[in-house]
């Protein structure tokens, strides 16, 4: 991840493009670029493989950007939230129910 980010810094410094990374503006980009990935199968699931790809790189890019900009540990903070997900979601309630964890019994 810490490659990632350095060459993201470094892509966006030779373009001058970090007086446009604000917090705001990267999360409306991530959003931008998830709208852009759900287009992909709008009419079907029928997707061109490559485009796919392409939407969600952009979408997990802007992402870290976003992380990076204001100094969230993504992969520290990912397992955290996976934590808290076993615990909303234990397998013996959960498994193979689409059901939301209020939803339990």
């Amino acid at each position: 991840m810490n490659d990632i980010k350095e060459q993201l810094r470094i892509f966006n410094e030779e373009r001058d493009w970090d007086q446009f990374h604000s917090p705001e503006n990267l999360a409306k980009s991530v959003a931008i670029e998830a709208g852009e990935l759900l287009e992909c199968f709008q009419w079907n699931n029928d997707f061109d493989q490559r485009a796919v790809s392409d939407e969600i790189a952009d979408v997990m890019m802007y992402c870290i950007m976003l992380a990076d900009k204001i100094d969230i540990d993504l992969e520290q903070e990912i397992l955290r939230k996976l934590e808290q997900n076993k615990e909303k979601y234990p397998v013996e309630k959960c498994k193979g129910s689409s059901k939301k964890y209020d939803e339990f019994d």
